[in-house]
């Protein structure tokens, strides 16, 4: 039997073959709740725009309140706060005020476990079998510090965007799937770019295939001025 639930949306990111993850809160009335991030029901999880799209054709911007209609909890690996989405459209419900986001932060003392880095990142995977020591696949933090990263893909030669900031003392340089920060910084040189007074929403992605890696990505950069 579908039901509905009311989430804040913090992430709406890419997400291959070609769709979106989105995730957020789940609210009780005025109260927060866990992570709940809609996916389809193919094996790749991916929400296609399609999916996620409300009666005006637009879909859900960051801090949306969005009703969705999910089938039943979906739990891949350590990603326990999936649901499958119904068919049929989603209701905006409002949006949430800037000055409520503290309220959503996750407090964690590492971003799950810092134990490998990728060449061009750091801190940015971990092993199956560590990440299946986990329970959970998002989080919403504050850092120390944040600045975009606009480089070059050794292997495709396509730029890349990275996230490169500290949080609780410890270095992290993590691939940023938001498109709000891949449209604003698309046409930039390559370089460093600060960026302050932002929230981040960190996931930890399913096994890859090629690897068998699970992957932290910067889902979403939350900020109250426009990017770039």
């Amino acid at each position: 039997m579908p039901y509905v639930k009311r989430m804040v949306c913090l992430a709406n990111s890419y997400k291959a073959p070609d769709g979106r993850c989105i995730a957020g809160r789940e609210m009780l009335g005025d109260r927060f709740s866990g992570w709940i991030r809609p996916v389809s029901a193919r094996e790749t999880a991916e929400v296609s725009f399609w999916e996620c799209r409300y009666e005006n054709q637009t879909i859900p911007k960051l801090l949306d309140i969005i009703d969705v209609r999910l089938v039943r909890p979906e739990p891949r690996h350590h990603q326990t706060e999936n649901h499958i989405i119904a068919a049929g459209l989603w209701t905006k419900a409002g949006e949430l005020p800037w000055k409520r986001l503290e309220e959503l932060l996750d407090h964690p003392a590492s971003l799950w476990i810092n134990s490998d880095s990728t060449s061009a990142g750091a801190h940015d995977r971990m092993s199956q079998s560590e990440a299946a020591s986990v329970n959970h696949s998002l989080m919403l933090i504050r850092p120390e510090r944040f600045c975009v990263v606009v480089g070059r893909n050794d292997q495709t030669g396509r730029k890349s965007f990275r996230g490169d900031f500290s949080y609780n003392r410890t270095h992290h340089n993590l691939s940023v799937t938001d498109p709000i920060v891949r449209d604003a910084f698309g046409s930039k040189e390559e370089g460093r770019y600060p960026l302050t007074d932002v929230y981040l929403c960190v996931s930890l992605t399913e096994p890859y295939e090629h690897d068998c890696k699970c992957y932290k990505l910067v889902a979403a950069v939350l900020s109250e001025r426009p990017l770039g």
